[in-house]
């Protein structure tokens, strides 16, 4: 697995294990949380979006590095 995508995905597992324990503590009422679960929900989809598309850049411009090594003689 790419170190990058390894990195991405770890990140992105605990920043999803965070608002869940926010998203719990807001439930059970030990915290106030309309205005803290929208603003980490709209967090964590912001950096999942910007990571989904720096993975996607990476990946094309390393296929595109990667074939034109295999087109020198």
């Amino acid at each position: 697995m790419n170190p990058v995508k390894k990195v991405t995905s770890y990140i992105l597992i605990g920043l999803v294990i965070i608002s869940t324990i926010i998203a719990l503590l807001g439930i059970w009422e030990f915290i106030e949380i309309r205005d803290l679960l929208f603003k980490s929900l709209k967090s964590v989809f912001v950096i999942f979006v910007a990571a989904v598309i720096i993975l996607f850049i990476v990946a094309v411009v390393m296929r595109e590095d990667n074939q034109e090594k295999e087109n020198l003689p």
